[in-house]
C-alpha cells in the first residue's frame, strides 16, 4: 500500500483502467485471427500504413521545427498578450478535428485565404499528401508545445544564466544547455505529436480527402473498411494500436536508458 494514499482512490483508479483496457480487449476478442495476416498485409492496408508513417514522421519534424521556438517563447518571455497567445496555440487541442480541417481548407484551399495566391504559383495543397501533413501538424503541434513548455518551466533558468555570464551566446546556450536539459520533455512531446498525427482522421478527411496512395491514411482506410468489411476494419485497428504502442514504448525505453 502506498503511504498516505487513501484506500478509496484505488477504486476509481481501477475503474478508469478497466475503461481503457476493456475496449482494447474487445478488439482482440473480435478479430478473425485465421485471416488476420492477409487482412493487414493487403495492398491497400500496406499503402495506407506506409503513408501514415511517412506523413506522421514529416509532421512530427515540423512540430519540432516550429514547436521548440514556440515553447521557448511561451516559457522564457513575458509580454502583454502572452496568455492569449498561449490560448491560441493550444486551441487545436479542444477544437473538433473536422473544424480544424475546415479552417485549413479555407486557408490553403483553392479559394482560401492563401490558397488563391499559392494556386497562382502552381502550388495546389488541398487534397494532396501535403494537405495530410499540414492537417496532422495542425492537430499535433500543441502536444509538443505543452510537453516542452512544462519541461522548460520545471528545469529553471539557473544553468542558462551561468552559461550566459560565462560569455556563451544565446544560440550556444540553447544548443549546449537548454536542449540537453529538457531533452526528455522534447522526446515525450515528439512521441505524443507522432501518435496524434498517426491517428488523425477528421481534419485529414476534410482537408485532404481520401485518395488511395495519396491521402488515404490508415485511420481513413479503417473507416472505409468498416463500411464494407468489418473484419478488416478490426484487424487494421489492432495494427494501428500496435504501431502506436511500439513507438511510445520505444521512446520510453530510450528515455529510461538515457537516465541511467
Amino acid at each position: 500500500m502506498t503511504p498516505g494514499l487513501p484506500r478509496w482512490m484505488f477504486v476509481p483508479a481501477a475503474l478508469g483502467g478497466l475503461f481503457v483496457v476493456t475496449p482494447l480487449l474487445a478488439i482482440l476478442l473480435k478479430i478473425d485471427w485465421t485471416n488476420f495476416v492477409p487482412l493487414v498485409t493487403s495492398e491497400s492496408a500496406r499503402t495506407a500504413l506506409m503513408l501514415s508513417l511517412r506523413t506522421a514522421a514529416i509532421s512530427t519534424l515540423l512540430c519540432i521545427v516550429f514547436g521548440v521556438p514556440m515553447a521557448m517563447v511561451l516559457s522564457r518571455t513575458n509580454f502583454p498578450g502572452l496568455s492569449m497567445l498561449r490560448a491560441l496555440v493550444l486551441l487545436p487541442l479542444v477544437l473538433p478535428p473536422v473544424v480544424g480541417g475546415i479552417a485549413l481548407l479555407y486557408t490553403f484551399g483553392r479559394l482560401g485565404l492563401l490558397g488563391g495566391y499559392l494556386e497562382g504559383w502552381g502550388l495546389s495543397i488541398a487534397f494532396s499528401t501535403t494537405a495530410v501533413v499540414l492537417a496532422q501538424t495542425f492537430v499535433s503541434l500543441p502536444f509538443l508545445v505543452v510537453s516542452l513548455e512544462g519541461a522548460l518551466r520545471s528545469s529553471g533558468r539557473e544553468y542558462e544564466t551561468v552559461a550566459s555570464t560565462l560569455g556563451a551566446r544565446p544560440t550556444t546556450v540553447l544548443r549546449r544547455v537548454t536542449i540537453p536539459l529538457v531533452l526528455p520533455g522534447l522526446v515525450s512531446g515528439s512521441v505524443l505529436a507522432f501518435a496524434r498525427a498517426l491517428g488523425e482522421f477528421g481534419a485529414t478527411l476534410t482537408f485532404a480527402g481520401s485518395l488511395e496512395g495519396v491521402t488515404r491514411t490508415l485511420p481513413l482506410e479503417i473507416y472505409l473498411q468498416r463500411e464494407t468489411d468489418a473484419d478488416a476494419a478490426v484487424a487494421l485497428s489492432l495494427l494501428l494500436i500496435v504501431v502506436a504502442a511500439v513507438v511510445v514504448l520505444a521512446a520510453r525505453g530510450r528515455r529510461v536508458a538515457g537516465a541511467l
